[in-house]
């Protein structure tokens, strides 16, 4: 009797890629696979016809995809399956620092304008179509387009205007964090809001004026049961300059990182240069002893020991809370063509969490994990006393992240704590180094402990307890 070929494991559908009718993300086997549906044929068969995802994918614009001969998660709708490059960390908008929302928002602009010279047309602007490979935006989403016809606007204008323009200006006109605004508002800010909260003086800007502004009121004008006229026709010239337009917005949008508590901090550091060099020697034989494919850098500042993974060949996610740290981090990966590493901001005290329909349209940052690797340098007296955070608690928070931990204990005389501890009291007695060791082995053993020379602090590099 023939043996029967395994049978392939039943597919998992994405769980945030639902509301599109166009097709969705599965998995089989740990393969990703997008299926398109038959609704979306003409305009898929059209995108490759005429040439447009080869000239995007050609420029790096967006992700690759392989027609595959699979079986179908949903035969009855399936036309065709894809299998698109894998992005190494899916991150989100409210992670970004403002050059990378920035260079995201110019990319849907590009593609938008490729897109139309092939008549076509992108048929949604959300952020979260564009991840980042070293350093770079690109496009993820290839059913996001439409044929485009002669006289119709552009469909995703008010959507580019709420995930893009709007939390740009916000971030650059009046505080850097108010990308946050993007938690609990998944499809982008709303302009009303946006208009609302910045400056007055802003009105003078014609850009923001249009699109801001007056779109806002615009919108006002037709809630509720008022629908406005049809609309007039909209020339191909007129959407064109529509873009130009848009492009012009967020290319005059900047933002300065100034000197914040923690960007300075290489600089400021009270590591001699022994120090330092020892540090580096030995989170780099504990990197060659590991050998992860993947790490997480728990408060990573501007990303030096990152690096130090990311030249192994690590895929590096470099996590801080400091915004000014991000953007440095992510402004040197752009100027140096740095591979490898993601420079995300992120409050590891209120970590993102599972967003959206079912609380999994958005991962949680634990749920993108784990990883093989996680580092967590100069980070545990922020928690601990900066945080309050109990040390146990941080102990099975990192086991959660990683089974291999790279961690550095830095002691109460160490004059980084003795800035915290400045303006409150000392009610942290369990901060000991012994102290330290007793919390953390409950969750992980010691493989490695090396003390820095010229300084007081020490390096673990541990392994989590099975069971």
């Amino acid at each position: 009797m023939l043996s029967q070929p395994p049978r392939s494991a039943e597919p998992q559908r994405t769980p945030g890629s639902f509301r599109d009718p166009s097709g969705f993300l599965f998995e089989r086997d740990g393969v990703l696979y997008r299926q398109v549906n038959r609704s979306y044929r003409d305009d898929y068969d059209r995108m490759i016809e005429s040439g447009l995802a080869r000239s995007l994918t050609e420029h790096g614009l967006l992700v690759e995809n392989a027609e595959v001969d699979v079986e179908p998660c949903d035969p009855d709708s399936a036309y065709k399956i894809l299998q698109p490059d894998r992005i190494p960390f899916i991150s989100y908008p409210y992670e970004w620092c403002f050059g990378e929302f920035k260079n995201a928002a110019l990319l849907t602009l590009e593609i938008q304008k490729t897109a139309l010279a092939h008549s076509m047309t992108l048929k949604d602007a959300s952020a979260f179509n564009v991840q980042f490979v070293d350093g770079r935006p690109i496009f993820i989403d290839s059913l996001s387009f439409e044929t485009y016809h002669e006289g119709t606007p552009w469909v995703a204008y008010r959507q580019f205007c709420r995930h893009f323009l709007a939390p740009l200006a916000l971030m650059c006109r009046i505080d850097i964090r108010l990308n946050q605004l993007f938690r609990p508002s998944l499809d982008g800010i709303p302009l009303d809001l946006a208009s609302r909260i910045l400056p007055w003086r802003t009105r003078l800007n014609p850009r923001l004026l249009i699109h801001i502004h007056l779109h806002a009121a615009a919108e006002r004008a037709y809630s509720g049961d008022r629908l406005p006229a049809q609309p007039r026709a909209f020339a191909r010239s007129a959407l064109l300059g529509l873009i130009d337009s848009l492009t012009g917005a967020i290319e005059s949008l900047r933002w300065e990182p100034r000197k914040s508590e923690w960007g300075q901090y290489y600089a400021e550091t009270n590591y001699t240069d022994a120090a330092t060099t020892r540090k580096i020697e030995i989170v780099s034989g504990f990197l060659d002893e590991v050998q992860p494919r993947t790490v997480w850098d728990l408060g990573a500042n501007t990303g030096r020991y990152s690096k130090l993974a990311s030249d192994r060949g690590a895929s590096t996610v470099a996590f801080d809370f400091d915004p000014a740290c991000v953007e440095m981090h992510y402004r040197q990966i752009v100027s140096q063509k740095t591979r490898s590493i993601l420079p995300l901001w992120l409050d590891l005290t209120n970590p993102s969490p599972g967003l959206g329909w079912d609380h999994d349209e958005r991962a949680s940052m634990l749920d993108r994990g784990p990883v093989d690797l996680a580092m967590a340098l100069a980070l545990v007296h922020h928690l601990a006393i900066s945080a309050n955070v109990p040390l146990v608690r941080i102990a099975r928070f990192l086991r959660k992240v990683s089974p291999r931990l790279i961690i550095e204990f830095v002691p109460k005389s160490d004059s980084q704590v003795q800035r915290l501890l400045a303006s409150r009291p000392d009610i942290f007695p369990e901060y000991t180094q012994e102290g330290f060791e007793a919390a953390f082995s409950g969750e992980f053993t010691i493989d490695r402990a090396e003390a820095i020379v010229d300084s007081q602090r020490t390096l673990y590099l541990m392994r989590a307890r099975h069971g």
